[in-house]
């Protein structure tokens, strides 16, 4: 099977289910903003030497390409079709990621700005990303509890990754610059 297809030519893809509709549907794009993510995910797995971060890492980006997957579902058709199953368990986790590693950091006092060691750039530009993700997702204004689903788990992803950006800083020396604002 090639990778190439042609029938993107004219500006339309389909979605799971056949269902096709433009390149630029906000569908695609909330799916297309999680892929982006998902592939600065990977920067991050590249960044740690820590097992079981990589580990965790692995299923952050094992749980994107589910919600991926519901993202790319046309809706008329989801029920019929075989989607893998999501979790509120996966929220669980990342909270519970987020809270040991707070146990070692400084209160926050202030706005950091964004850098200092080049895995901490990363996790700082994979937070942006998802909040673009999380954007995109809320735009879809769907009450499918899957999209609800997505939004959540955007949300705290985007927490789990400032979170992990404070804690790499400290992991690789990386001074913390605080925004200060010009008066």
């Amino acid at each position: 099977m090639k990778v190439y297809t042609k029938t993107g030519d004219k500006g339309k893809t389909s979605l799971f289910g056949g269902k096709r509709v433009l390149k630029n549907d906000l569908q695609i794009e909330s799916y297309g903003n999680l892929d982006e993510l998902n592939s600065w995910i990977g920067m991050l797995r590249d960044s740690t030497t820590d097992v079981a971060e990589k580990k965790f890492i692995i299923r952050i980006q094992e749980n994107l390409f589910t919600i991926g997957s519901y993202l790319a579902t046309d809706p008329a058709k989801k029920k019929k079709l075989s989607l893998p199953v999501i979790s509120d368990a996966w929220i669980t986790d990342l909270e519970k990621e987020m809270d040991a590693m707070d146990e070692n950091l400084a209160p926050m006092q202030f706005f950091v700005l964004p850098g200092g060691h080049i895995a901490v750039s990363h996790c700082h530009v994979a937070r942006t990303v998802c909040r673009r993700a999380e954007r995109s997702i809320v735009a879809l204004q769907s009450e499918d509890e899957d999209i609800e689903f997505a939004k959540r788990y955007i949300n705290r992803l985007s927490d789990y990754l400032f979170v992990l950006s404070r804690k790499w800083a400290i992991d690789f020396d990386a001074q913390e610059i605080p925004w200060k604002p010009q008066k």
